[in-house]
């Protein structure tokens, strides 16, 4: 374990000052900085609008669950771009000079630290909303009595705290966050990497990544498939039809999303803590670290605004332009996504003699 790094933070910045192979358009990197910020503070403020709008109107206990899970999602996508961006424009006007402006390192920790936080905490929040979701569409009487808003708070509590627990962990255990090849950022320690420790944070942040990718994706697809096999059941009900619809489209969004998105980022990491391979890795961290940004950026659009009416549009565009017939009857939406949920699946769930069985005659005018 070495001591000199934790004691003198200038001295990785001044070897990075000689790796030409990781520097960086100055101009291209501050016009992807603010650009980046600014379109996830408007994003994410929309987002947070709308669902402020959306819980003073439904109140009902399965749409609150959804809806604080989705507002803690966009408040810290907000503040992710907020902080981060904030402190990576000052890098920028500070013409990068960390020796001058951080002699001390504070900067740059506090820096690493939210670079992991409000990288896991949106993982974990969407994976968390997976489980959610999921436990609504096949079980939805265990949804509708257990998932409180009680329940929620704490679960959010505690992802946050989780997420806060590792990224304060490298401090804890005397391994400051160190500035990176472009001197842009800081995170984890990517370059000439010494013990087993260096090699453990890179792995522990991408297992937990990876780790959170794959419960969100196995939950949305066992939703998916439930939707799928209420849908050939209930061929006959239109509403449920469409509400299939809007809820396999927003599946594969979001599962698109998050893996296009964060998937480079967590096996360069993971790659780096394997094989030690800097070199070679430096540029493409930056690539896959910007692509990570890009969903927090298209979060809010995915769980928020891509729904019926965004589709009802989308489909009334097509529908003229292609100049087909319809074959998707797409007027009987619901307002509530979490609601039809539990609709439909209790409809799965009803016997088949309570479907078939006829209503009892009446007789007028005898």
């Amino acid at each position: 374990m070495s001591v000199n790094t934790s004691k003198q933070p200038p001295s990785p910045a001044a070897g990075l000052l000689t790796n030409t192979t990781c520097q960086t358009e100055n101009r291209l990197s501050v016009f992807f900085s603010i650009v980046f910020m600014t379109v996830g503070i408007l994003s994410n403020s929309l987002a947070i609008a709308i669902l402020m709008k959306a819980y003073q109107r439904f109140r009902q206990k399965s749409k609150a669950s959804f809806l604080l899970f989705a507002s803690g999602l966009v408040i810290t996508d907000l503040f992710g771009h907020l902080i981060n961006g904030t402190i990576a424009v000052f890098v920028y006007a500070s013409n990068k000079d960390w020796v001058r402006f951080d002699e001390s390192n504070v900067l740059c920790s506090i820096f690493g630290m939210c670079m992991v936080f409000f990288g896991l905490c949106p993982l974990f929040l969407g994976s968390v909303m997976a489980v959610e979701r999921c436990i609504g569409v096949t079980n939805p009487i265990f949804h509708s009595t257990k998932m409180t808003s009680k329940h929620v708070k704490m679960m959010l509590a505690g992802v946050c705290l989780f997420a806060i627990f590792i990224a304060v962990l490298p401090i804890l255990g005397l391994r400051p966050y160190e500035i990176q090849a472009t001197r842009t950022w800081c995170f984890y320690r990517t370059e000439q990497i010494q013990d087993w420790e260096d090699r453990f944070y890179l792995l522990l942040f991408a297992f937990l990544g990876l780790l959170a990718l794959g419960i969100a994706l196995v939950c949305n697809a066992i939703t998916g498939i439930t939707l799928l096999r209420v849908k050939f059941k209930t061929q006959q009900h239109r509403q449920g039809r469409s509400h299939h619809l809007e809820m396999i489209i927003q599946l594969l969004a979001i599962m698109c999303v998050s893996c296009i998105c964060w998937s480079p980022f967590l096996v360069t990491m993971a790659s780096t803590g394997i094989n030690g391979d800097s070199v070679k890795t430096c540029e493409r961290i930056l690539f896959a670290l910007r692509m990570a940004t890009w969903n927090q950026i298209l979060d809010p659009w995915v769980y928020i605004l891509l729904r019926r009416a965004v589709l009802k549009n989308l489909y009334k565009v097509t529908r003229q332009c292609c100049g087909a017939r319809t074959i998707i009857s797409l007027h009987a939406w619901e307002l509530s996504s979490i609601k039809n949920s539990l609709k439909v699946a209790a409809i799965s769930e009803s016997p088949p003699t309570e479907k078939t069985s006829p209503p009892p005659p009446t007789f007028t005018g005898q």
